[in-house]
Protein backbone atom coordinates (compact mmCIF):
# COMPACT_ATOMS: atom_id res chain seq x y z
CA UNK A 1 0.00 0.00 0.00
CA UNK A 2 2.79 2.40 0.91
CA UNK A 3 4.60 1.48 -2.29
CA UNK A 4 1.52 2.21 -4.40
CA UNK A 5 0.93 5.48 -2.58
CA UNK A 6 4.54 6.50 -3.11
CA UNK A 7 4.28 5.60 -6.82
CA UNK A 8 1.12 7.66 -7.25
CA UNK A 9 2.69 10.61 -5.45
CA UNK A 10 5.73 10.48 -7.71
CA UNK A 11 3.51 10.15 -10.79
CA UNK A 12 1.42 13.17 -9.77
CA UNK A 13 4.54 15.18 -8.94
CA UNK A 14 6.11 14.26 -12.28
CA UNK A 15 2.93 15.13 -14.17
CA UNK A 16 2.76 18.50 -12.44
CA UNK A 17 6.38 19.25 -13.30
CA UNK A 18 5.89 18.23 -16.94
CA UNK A 19 2.70 20.29 -17.14
CA UNK A 20 4.42 23.31 -15.62
CA UNK A 21 7.38 23.07 -17.98
CA UNK A 22 5.03 22.58 -20.96
CA UNK A 23 3.02 25.62 -19.90
CA UNK A 24 6.17 27.73 -19.69
CA UNK A 25 7.38 26.52 -23.11
CA UNK A 26 4.03 27.14 -24.81
CA UNK A 27 3.65 30.52 -23.14
CA UNK A 28 7.17 31.53 -24.11
CA UNK A 29 6.60 30.41 -27.70
CA UNK A 30 3.42 32.48 -27.95
CA UNK A 31 5.38 35.50 -26.73
CA UNK A 32 8.26 35.12 -29.19
CA UNK A 33 6.19 33.80 -32.12
CA UNK A 34 5.99 37.22 -33.89
CA UNK A 35 9.80 37.34 -33.88
CA UNK A 36 10.57 33.76 -34.96
CA UNK A 37 10.77 34.41 -38.73
CA UNK A 38 12.60 37.66 -38.11
CA UNK A 39 15.24 35.98 -35.96
CA UNK A 40 15.55 32.98 -38.28
CA UNK A 41 16.26 35.24 -41.25
CA UNK A 42 18.83 37.14 -39.18
CA UNK A 43 20.55 33.88 -38.29
CA UNK A 44 20.52 32.74 -41.93
CA UNK A 45 22.09 36.03 -43.05
CA UNK A 46 24.73 35.79 -40.31
CA UNK A 47 25.65 32.20 -41.24
CA UNK A 48 25.80 32.98 -44.95
CA UNK A 49 27.98 36.08 -44.54
CA UNK A 50 30.17 34.80 -41.70
CA UNK A 51 33.18 33.91 -43.94
CA UNK A 52 33.12 37.44 -45.37
CA UNK A 53 32.84 38.83 -41.84
CA UNK A 54 35.94 36.92 -40.69
CA UNK A 55 37.98 38.09 -43.70
CA UNK A 56 36.96 41.71 -43.11
CA UNK A 57 37.66 41.42 -39.39
CA UNK A 58 41.12 40.02 -40.12
CA UNK A 59 41.89 42.93 -42.46
CA UNK A 60 40.75 45.34 -39.74
CA UNK A 61 43.13 43.84 -37.20
CA UNK A 62 40.67 41.55 -35.47
CA UNK A 63 38.12 44.27 -34.68
CA UNK A 64 34.98 42.16 -34.90
CA UNK A 65 32.55 44.88 -33.84
CA UNK A 66 33.81 47.28 -36.50
CA UNK A 67 33.58 44.58 -39.19
CA UNK A 68 30.04 43.71 -38.08
CA UNK A 69 29.06 47.38 -38.16
CA UNK A 70 30.42 47.83 -41.69
CA UNK A 71 28.60 44.75 -43.00
CA UNK A 72 25.39 45.86 -41.31
CA UNK A 73 25.59 49.33 -42.84
CA UNK A 74 26.27 47.85 -46.29
CA UNK A 75 23.31 45.49 -45.91
CA UNK A 76 21.01 48.31 -44.79
CA UNK A 77 22.12 50.42 -47.75
CA UNK A 78 21.43 47.58 -50.19
CA UNK A 79 17.84 47.43 -48.90
CA UNK A 80 17.15 51.12 -48.26
CA UNK A 81 18.53 52.70 -51.44
CA UNK A 82 16.55 50.58 -53.98
CA UNK A 83 13.43 50.85 -51.78
CA UNK A 84 13.66 54.64 -51.70
CA UNK A 85 14.25 54.78 -55.46
CA UNK A 86 11.29 52.46 -56.09
CA UNK A 87 8.96 54.49 -53.86
CA UNK A 88 10.15 57.78 -55.37
CA UNK A 89 9.66 56.48 -58.92
CA UNK A 90 6.19 55.12 -58.09
CA UNK A 91 5.06 58.34 -56.40
CA UNK A 92 6.33 60.46 -59.30
CA UNK A 93 4.51 58.25 -61.80
CA UNK A 94 1.26 58.49 -59.83
CA UNK A 95 1.55 62.28 -59.51
CA UNK A 96 2.33 62.67 -63.19
CA UNK A 97 -0.63 60.47 -64.15
CA UNK A 98 -2.98 62.38 -61.84
CA UNK A 99 -1.82 65.79 -63.11
CA UNK A 100 -2.27 64.76 -66.74
CA UNK A 101 -5.72 63.38 -65.93
CA UNK A 102 -6.78 66.66 -64.31
CA UNK A 103 -5.41 68.81 -67.12
CA UNK A 104 -6.78 66.56 -69.85
CA UNK A 105 -3.36 66.09 -71.43
CA UNK A 106 -3.02 62.37 -70.77
CA UNK A 107 -2.28 60.53 -73.99
CA UNK A 108 -1.99 56.78 -74.38
CA UNK A 109 -0.42 55.38 -77.51
CA UNK A 110 -2.77 53.02 -79.38
CA UNK A 111 -1.86 49.33 -79.30
CA UNK A 112 -0.40 47.58 -82.29
CA UNK A 113 -2.32 44.77 -83.94
CA UNK A 114 0.22 42.26 -82.57
CA UNK A 115 -1.18 42.77 -79.07
CA UNK A 116 -4.43 41.10 -80.08
CA UNK A 117 -2.42 38.01 -81.03
CA UNK A 118 -1.09 37.49 -77.51
CA UNK A 119 -2.27 34.12 -76.16
CA UNK A 120 -5.24 34.03 -73.75
CA UNK A 121 -5.27 37.71 -72.75
CA UNK A 122 -4.47 39.33 -76.11
CA UNK A 123 -8.01 40.24 -77.22
CA UNK A 124 -9.16 41.70 -73.89
CA UNK A 125 -5.90 43.64 -73.44
CA UNK A 126 -6.15 45.01 -76.97
CA UNK A 127 -9.76 46.15 -76.54
CA UNK A 128 -9.11 47.83 -73.19
CA UNK A 129 -5.89 49.45 -74.39
CA UNK A 130 -7.52 50.73 -77.60
CA UNK A 131 -10.45 52.18 -75.66
CA UNK A 132 -8.08 53.94 -73.25
CA UNK A 133 -6.08 55.42 -76.14
CA UNK A 134 -9.25 56.78 -77.77
CA UNK A 135 -11.09 58.04 -74.68
CA UNK A 136 -9.54 57.59 -71.24
CA UNK A 137 -12.65 58.82 -69.41
CA UNK A 138 -14.84 56.26 -71.11
CA UNK A 139 -12.29 53.54 -70.39
CA UNK A 140 -12.20 54.43 -66.67
CA UNK A 141 -15.97 54.44 -66.52
CA UNK A 142 -16.21 51.11 -68.37
CA UNK A 143 -13.68 49.35 -66.13
CA UNK A 144 -14.68 51.11 -62.91
CA UNK A 145 -15.87 47.91 -61.14
CA UNK A 146 -12.57 46.15 -61.88
CA UNK A 147 -10.58 49.20 -60.76
CA UNK A 148 -12.51 49.36 -57.47
CA UNK A 149 -11.73 45.71 -56.80
CA UNK A 150 -8.08 46.10 -57.76
CA UNK A 151 -7.34 49.28 -55.77
CA UNK A 152 -7.61 47.72 -52.26
CA UNK A 153 -5.42 44.82 -53.36
CA UNK A 154 -2.76 47.22 -54.63
CA UNK A 155 -2.87 49.11 -51.33
CA UNK A 156 -2.53 45.88 -49.35
CA UNK A 157 0.37 44.78 -51.54
CA UNK A 158 2.12 48.11 -51.02
CA UNK A 159 1.59 47.82 -47.27
CA UNK A 160 2.92 44.26 -47.23
CA UNK A 161 5.96 45.31 -49.24
CA UNK A 162 6.70 48.18 -46.83
CA UNK A 163 6.38 45.79 -43.89
CA UNK A 164 8.70 43.29 -45.57
CA UNK A 165 11.34 45.99 -46.13
CA UNK A 166 11.17 46.89 -42.44
CA UNK A 167 11.53 43.23 -41.44
CA UNK A 168 14.54 42.85 -43.71
CA UNK A 169 16.17 45.87 -42.10
CA UNK A 170 15.60 44.46 -38.60
CA UNK A 171 16.92 41.04 -39.69
CA UNK A 172 20.11 42.63 -41.02
CA UNK A 173 20.60 44.40 -37.70
CA UNK A 174 20.07 41.08 -35.88
CA UNK A 175 22.63 39.43 -38.15
CA UNK A 176 25.10 42.22 -37.41
CA UNK A 177 24.65 41.67 -33.68
CA UNK A 178 25.24 37.92 -34.10
CA UNK A 179 28.54 38.15 -35.97
CA UNK A 180 30.79 38.84 -32.94
CA UNK A 181 29.01 36.07 -30.98
CA UNK A 182 29.49 33.40 -33.66
CA UNK A 183 31.87 31.13 -31.74
CA UNK A 184 29.68 31.08 -28.66
CA UNK A 185 26.62 30.44 -30.83
CA UNK A 186 28.32 27.49 -32.54
CA UNK A 187 29.27 25.94 -29.22
CA UNK A 188 25.72 26.38 -27.92
CA UNK A 189 24.24 24.93 -31.12
CA UNK A 190 26.55 21.93 -30.99
CA UNK A 191 25.60 21.26 -27.36
CA UNK A 192 21.87 21.62 -28.05
CA UNK A 193 21.86 19.34 -31.09
CA UNK A 194 24.09 16.79 -29.33
CA UNK A 195 21.54 16.69 -26.51
CA UNK A 196 18.54 16.37 -28.83
CA UNK A 197 19.97 14.08 -31.52
CA UNK A 198 22.98 12.47 -29.91
CA UNK A 199 26.42 12.18 -31.44
CA UNK A 200 25.08 13.09 -34.87
CA UNK A 201 24.14 16.49 -33.46
CA UNK A 202 27.71 17.66 -34.06
CA UNK A 203 27.46 16.78 -37.75
CA UNK A 204 24.04 18.44 -37.90
CA UNK A 205 25.61 21.83 -37.13
CA UNK A 206 28.09 21.47 -39.98
CA UNK A 207 25.40 20.21 -42.34
CA UNK A 208 23.04 23.09 -41.46
CA UNK A 209 25.76 25.67 -42.09
CA UNK A 210 26.62 24.08 -45.45
CA UNK A 211 22.94 24.01 -46.51
CA UNK A 212 22.31 27.61 -45.49
CA UNK A 213 25.31 28.88 -47.43
CA UNK A 214 24.45 26.70 -50.41
CA UNK A 215 20.84 27.91 -50.59
CA UNK A 216 21.71 31.56 -49.95
CA UNK A 217 24.52 31.58 -52.53
CA UNK A 218 23.09 29.24 -55.13
CA UNK A 219 19.40 30.17 -54.97
CA UNK A 220 18.79 33.46 -53.23
CA UNK A 221 22.00 34.94 -54.62
CA UNK A 222 21.20 33.88 -58.19
CA UNK A 223 17.65 35.19 -57.81
CA UNK A 224 18.98 38.56 -56.64
CA UNK A 225 21.41 38.72 -59.60
CA UNK A 226 18.67 37.89 -62.11
CA UNK A 227 16.27 40.41 -60.58
CA UNK A 228 18.93 43.13 -60.61
CA UNK A 229 19.87 42.45 -64.24
CA UNK A 230 16.20 42.35 -65.23
CA UNK A 231 15.51 45.64 -63.43
CA UNK A 232 18.47 47.37 -65.09
CA UNK A 233 17.46 46.11 -68.52
CA UNK A 234 13.85 47.23 -68.13
CA UNK A 235 14.91 50.64 -66.77
CA UNK A 236 17.22 51.20 -69.74
CA UNK A 237 14.48 50.07 -72.15
CA UNK A 238 12.03 52.50 -70.55
CA UNK A 239 9.57 49.83 -69.36
CA UNK A 240 7.06 51.39 -66.91
CA UNK A 241 7.24 50.01 -63.35
CA UNK A 242 10.63 48.36 -63.88
CA UNK A 243 11.21 48.05 -60.12
CA UNK A 244 7.93 46.21 -59.54
CA UNK A 245 8.61 43.80 -62.41
CA UNK A 246 12.09 43.18 -61.02
CA UNK A 247 10.60 42.24 -57.63
CA UNK A 248 8.28 39.77 -59.38
CA UNK A 249 11.30 38.29 -61.18
CA UNK A 250 12.99 37.90 -57.78
CA UNK A 251 10.01 35.96 -56.42
CA UNK A 252 9.86 33.64 -59.43
CA UNK A 253 13.61 32.99 -59.36
CA UNK A 254 13.51 32.09 -55.64
CA UNK A 255 10.65 29.69 -56.32
CA UNK A 256 12.83 28.10 -59.05
CA UNK A 257 10.50 29.26 -61.80
CA UNK A 258 11.96 30.79 -65.00
CA UNK A 259 11.91 34.63 -65.00
CA UNK A 260 10.87 34.48 -68.67
CA UNK A 261 7.32 34.10 -67.29
CA UNK A 262 7.52 37.81 -66.44
CA UNK A 263 10.14 38.98 -68.93
CA UNK A 264 8.39 37.30 -71.89
CA UNK A 265 5.21 39.42 -71.74
CA UNK A 266 7.32 42.49 -70.91
CA UNK A 267 9.42 41.85 -74.02
CA UNK A 268 6.22 41.45 -76.05
CA UNK A 269 5.05 44.80 -74.69
CA UNK A 270 8.41 46.31 -75.67
CA UNK A 271 7.61 45.60 -79.33
CA UNK A 272 4.58 47.90 -79.01
CA UNK A 273 6.45 50.90 -77.59
CA UNK A 274 9.83 50.82 -79.36
CA UNK A 275 11.39 50.04 -82.70
CA UNK A 276 11.99 46.51 -83.91
CA UNK A 277 15.77 46.51 -83.37
CA UNK A 278 15.72 47.78 -79.74
CA UNK A 279 12.84 45.43 -78.97
CA UNK A 280 14.74 42.44 -80.39
CA UNK A 281 17.82 43.41 -78.37
CA UNK A 282 15.69 43.62 -75.21
CA UNK A 283 14.11 40.24 -75.99
CA UNK A 284 17.53 38.61 -76.38
CA UNK A 285 18.68 40.26 -73.17
CA UNK A 286 15.58 38.94 -71.35
CA UNK A 287 16.24 35.40 -72.56
CA UNK A 288 19.89 35.60 -71.44
CA UNK A 289 18.86 36.89 -67.99
CA UNK A 290 16.18 34.20 -67.64
CA UNK A 291 18.57 31.35 -68.37
CA UNK A 292 21.66 32.82 -66.73
CA UNK A 293 21.05 30.49 -63.77
CA UNK A 294 22.35 27.58 -65.86
CA UNK A 295 25.78 29.24 -65.75
CA UNK A 296 25.57 30.71 -62.25
CA UNK A 297 24.33 27.59 -60.46
CA UNK A 298 27.42 25.45 -61.12
CA UNK A 299 29.57 28.36 -59.90
CA UNK A 300 27.61 29.11 -56.72
CA UNK A 301 25.41 26.15 -55.84
CA UNK A 302 28.09 23.64 -56.77
CA UNK A 303 30.22 24.78 -53.83
CA UNK A 304 27.58 23.79 -51.32
CA UNK A 305 24.95 21.07 -50.92
CA UNK A 306 22.81 19.87 -53.82
CA UNK A 307 19.25 21.08 -53.25
CA UNK A 308 16.22 19.45 -54.95
CA UNK A 309 14.18 22.00 -56.89
CA UNK A 310 10.83 20.72 -55.56
CA UNK A 311 11.94 21.11 -51.94
CA UNK A 312 13.01 24.71 -52.52
CA UNK A 313 9.81 25.47 -54.45
CA UNK A 314 7.53 24.07 -51.73
CA UNK A 315 9.55 25.78 -49.01
CA UNK A 316 9.41 29.15 -50.75
CA UNK A 317 5.70 29.01 -51.56
CA UNK A 318 4.72 27.58 -48.16
CA UNK A 319 6.89 30.08 -46.34
CA UNK A 320 5.36 32.98 -48.25
CA UNK A 321 1.82 31.76 -47.54
CA UNK A 322 2.63 31.39 -43.85
CA UNK A 323 4.75 34.49 -43.20
CA UNK A 324 4.62 36.77 -46.22
CA UNK A 325 7.60 37.92 -48.24
CA UNK A 326 10.21 37.14 -45.59
CA UNK A 327 8.81 33.59 -45.38
CA UNK A 328 9.67 33.20 -49.06
CA UNK A 329 13.36 33.26 -48.12
CA UNK A 330 13.21 31.52 -44.74
CA UNK A 331 10.87 28.75 -45.94
CA UNK A 332 13.24 27.70 -48.72
CA UNK A 333 16.15 27.38 -46.29
CA UNK A 334 14.26 25.71 -43.43
CA UNK A 335 12.55 23.07 -45.60
CA UNK A 336 15.83 22.31 -47.34
CA UNK A 337 17.56 21.80 -44.00
CA UNK A 338 14.72 19.52 -42.86
CA UNK A 339 14.96 17.46 -46.04
CA UNK A 340 18.73 17.05 -45.82
CA UNK A 341 18.58 16.20 -42.10
CA UNK A 342 16.10 13.37 -42.73
CA UNK A 343 18.24 12.21 -45.63
CA UNK A 344 21.27 12.22 -43.36
CA UNK A 345 19.43 10.29 -40.65
CA UNK A 346 18.45 7.63 -43.18
CA UNK A 347 21.96 7.42 -44.62
CA UNK A 348 24.33 7.24 -41.67
CA UNK A 349 27.48 7.91 -43.65
CA UNK A 350 26.30 11.34 -44.83
CA UNK A 351 27.76 13.03 -41.77
CA UNK A 352 31.38 12.77 -40.78
CA UNK A 353 31.44 12.70 -37.01
CA UNK A 354 33.90 15.21 -35.48
CA UNK A 355 35.85 14.05 -32.46
CA UNK A 356 34.78 16.94 -30.30
CA UNK A 357 32.80 20.16 -30.28
CA UNK A 358 35.89 22.30 -30.82
CA UNK A 359 36.22 20.99 -34.39
CA UNK A 360 32.85 22.50 -35.20
CA UNK A 361 33.83 26.01 -34.25
CA UNK A 362 37.07 26.02 -36.23
CA UNK A 363 37.19 28.53 -39.04
CA UNK A 364 36.60 27.24 -42.52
Amino acid sequence: MDTNESFYNRAIFTALRIGFITLLLVWSFLIIRPFVMLTLWGIIIAVALYPFFKKLSKKLGGRDKLAATIITLIGLSIIIVPSVLLVDSTVDSIHSFANKMESGTLEIAPPKDKVAEWPVIGKSVYDGWKLASENIDTALETYQPQIKKLAPKLMNSASDLAGAVFLFLVSIIIAGALFPQANAAKKASASIFATLIGKQGHGFVQLSVAIIRSVVQGILGIAAIQATLAGIGMAVAGIPGAGIWAIMVLFLAIMQLPPIIILGPVAAYAFTIMGTTPAVIFLIYSVVVSFSDTILKPLLLGRGVDVPMLVVLLGAIGGMIMSGIIGLFVGAVVLTITYKVFEALLVNDVWEEPNDTEKIIQEE
